[in-house]
């Protein structure tokens, strides 16, 4: 080979080389790996929970991944998927919560790499996705009972039972004194997120299950390489947090909140009562899980029949949305779904129905993503007996929330602490609070100055 000649391949090589390494490095840069994706802090979790049978007209995972353009313009950040596993046959009423199989898909919600696609293409959108997790029991059928029936609770004639104190008939009750079962159940855990790549867990009853193993699952799931979890415990015990918990559920603030918009009309001020006894045993950092609905009260009563219609619904999400913790929205709720038997396992949502409802729950997502000062804000709060009102501040912001909790008008006595200019934060109209406030029926007002 001439000289001239040899350069000339030298030099395509050479080529070649640098190209490969330039294609090297841009494969590995943050935006282009999905192992670099990482879920939002606590502190910035906007979640919204799916049940995936209403969701869509197709009822399997492809549906959901459909509509993620549609949640993140909604302004979700994290997804919380109702259990998807294999859902047993024996003593079953074909509860989403009877799990047959911990590592598999569901076969009519579609396969394993459809949940794959759908969690990669969500990190694309920049959205976290978490998914149920049924750890105090399993289904009668569960290949668990058969090999290794030490894993399961036992009565005094040696058979298997279900869950004490409750009428959970269908499920067999798991004995957290058992080792072998507990590093079962932390594999099963650990491999939706190794192999997956999800982002944390909603850990279902998680009050009935021992401190102890909730202290070494999340250990051991907080050991895995390059991943931020979200780690929600669906129960009030103090503990959770010590636990490893980022968050747990806000049972007495839900019930409060329904008596007040309820028909005995609760004081409004009960509202910040349970709000700060709640957290007067959440450690900083941490959070409660706050929400008007989800799957286990839209089974029983929608919002609109809860709160005393689709207005009362949205002033109790703006309390909520605004006062303390972290926002969670059940699939439905932002269209003002108006009957239980949308999850009912045969309709699905329609998310054309309420249209006017949708674009009010989008302006209040849009302006608590912006704003640090209703997420961080030091809270003061006035008394009323009819209408909440809170104010936040953060730096040289404040934030002023008025919301009439009934049906009818209520005129708030304005302190003077209050008084003057503000800006409504949702219009950008200039709004003057003097002496006194007359409130219609379910108006609320988000200021800013």
């Amino acid at each position: 080979m001439k000289k001239s000649a040899l350069n000339i391949v030298v030099a395509f090589l050479l080529f070649l080389f640098l190209q490969s390494c330039s294609s090297s490095d841009v494969s590995t840069t943050p935006d282009q790996n999905p192992t670099t994706f990482q879920a939002p802090k606590t502190e910035n979790i906007v979640m919204y929970e799916i049940n995936p049978v209403a969701f869509s007209s197709s009822k399997d995972i492809q549906g959901i991944t459909n509509k993620l353009d549609y949640l993140k313009d909604l302004g979700i950040n994290t997804i919380w998927i109702m259990p998807i596993y294999s859902v047993g046959i024996v003593n079953s009423f074909g509860s989403f919560y009877c799990v047959k199989d911990y590592k598999s898909v569901r076969t009519s919600l579609g396969t394993m790499d459809d949940f794959k696609n759908l969690v990669a293409t969500a990190h694309q959108k920049g959205i976290a996705v978490i998914l149920d997790w049924v750890a105090n029991h399993t289904s009668w059928d569960n290949n668990w009972i058969y090999s290794n029936p030490s894993w399961y609770t036992h009565d005094s004639n040696g058979n298997i039972i279900h869950p004490s104190e409750t009428n959970w008939s269908d499920v067999a009750d798991l004995n957290f004194d058992n080792s072998a079962m507990r590093l079962a159940m932390i594999d099963a855990m650990k491999y939706w997120v190794t192999e997956t790549n999800i982002d944390g867990f909603r850990c279902d009853a998680a009050d009935f299950i021992p401190y102890d193993f909730w202290v070494q699952a999340n250990t051991s799931l907080n050991a895995i390489p390059n991943k931020h979890l979200i780690l929600l415990a669906e129960g009030a015990r103090a503990d959770h947090f010590a636990a490893g918990f980022q968050l747990n559920f806000s049972w007495e603030y839900l019930n409060t909140l329904k008596s007040v918009f309820g028909s005995n009309q609760q004081n409004a001020n009960s509202i910040f009562s349970s709000s700060n006894n709640e957290y007067s045993v959440v450690p900083t950092g941490k959070k409660k899980l706050r929400f008007i609905t989800n799957h286990d009260e839209s089974y029983l009563a929608t919002p609109n029949t809860i709160y005393g219609g689709n207005d009362g619904a949205i002033v109790a999400y703006v309390i909520t949305m605004c006062l303390q913790g972290v926002p969670l929205l059940y699939c439905g709720q932002e269209v003002g779904v108006s009957s239980t038997s949308i999850y009912n396992g045969v309709n699905t949502i329609d998310f054309n129905s309420n249209p006017e409802i949708l674009t009010i729950y989008k302006k209040l997502l849009s302006f608590y993503n912006s704003s640090e000062t209703i997420k961080k804000g030091i809270t003061i709060n006035y008394n009323d007996n009819n209408v909440v009102v809170f104010q936040k501040e953060l730096n040289s912001e404040k934030i002023l929330v008025i919301a009439n909790t009934r049906s009818g008008s209520k005129n708030f006595i304005v302190p003077n602490q209050i008084q003057g200019n503000w800006t409504n934060a949702l219009t950008n109209e200039s709004v003057s609070l003097s002496g006194n406030l007359s409130l219609t029926g379910f108006q609320y007002l988000i200021l800013k100055r």
